[in-house]
């Protein structure tokens, strides 16, 4: 076998003229292509990573809101719970408040009833004391609703404090002696005379006819009143039952 060189040398020279037209007019450009389409690959996945990296920053933001809008809500929910306790608080002690004030406008209400019940019917029962002591005594001799209390009359006025007994002495031209009747002048003398000792002299007696005493006596001062009459004992008695109903109520 024989090597034509011309043919060979034509063949490498067709060759190496397609190398490098191949190299000059498609490598190149492809080289070039394959860069820019890199380069540009590079921008999109960059474009890309700044986009995800955005939607991430807006994620966690928006997650954020969502977290302190949910904080929020939870805030204001406990105050208006709090707020509704509070104003059932209030509502509870104003109508525990109203209540006890009802309760104690009626309790006040009812004791005054009570008295007022309890002074009319002492009242009615008084007038009834009255009424019977005058009934009774209208049976027993007239001289017993003056006389017979003469001794008593002269006992308060010796228990009375000294100075109040001073004042009377002072006063003996001066006194005023309350009788259930008018007296005759030997009872009016009688009542001089029991007087005189404890006042110190024979009192000069300026006689009132008082017909509500019933029975009995009272001498009066400018500053003491002594007391003996039925009058006075049904007010100290009807005072005594009011002391005692009152402690029971």
């Amino acid at each position: 076998m024989t090597l034509d060189w011309w043919t060979l040398g034509l063949q490498t020279l067709n060759v190496v003229v397609l190398v490098w037209l191949l190299s000059r007019f498609l490598f190149r450009p492809v080289v070039r292509i394959v860069a820019e389409r890199q380069q540009q690959a590079g921008r999109l996945l960059d474009e890309a990573a700044a986009a995800k990296a955005t939607a991430e920053a807006e994620r966690q933001q928006a997650q954020a809101a969502r977290e302190e809008l949910a904080a929020q809500r939870e805030a204001a929910l406990a105050a208006v719970q709090r707020e509704a306790a509070a104003a059932r608080e209030r509502l509870l002690a104003d109508a525990h408040a109203e209540a006890e004030r009802q309760r104690v406008q009626a309790e006040a209400a009812l004791q005054a009833q009570r008295l007022a019940a309890q002074a009319q019917l002492e009242a009615q029962a008084g007038t009834l004391a009255l009424d019977i002591a005058t009934h009774l005594l209208a049976r027993l001799p007239d001289s017993l609703r003056v006389t017979a209390f003469i001794d008593g009359l002269v006992e308060g006025l010796e228990q009375l404090a000294p100075a109040a007994r001073q004042t009377l002495c002072a006063e003996h031209g001066a006194l005023t002696l309350r009788a259930p009747r008018p007296l005759a002048a030997d009872e009016l003398q009688r009542c001089r005379a029991a007087l005189a000792p404890a006042l110190g002299g024979e009192p000069q007696l300026r006689v009132e006819v008082e017909p509500g005493l019933i029975a009995g006596l009272e001498l009066e001062g400018s500053s003491a009143v002594v007391r003996n009459s039925f009058r006075a004992d049904l007010a100290r008695l009807q005072r005594e039952l009011s002391r005692h109903d009152l402690a029971d109520v």
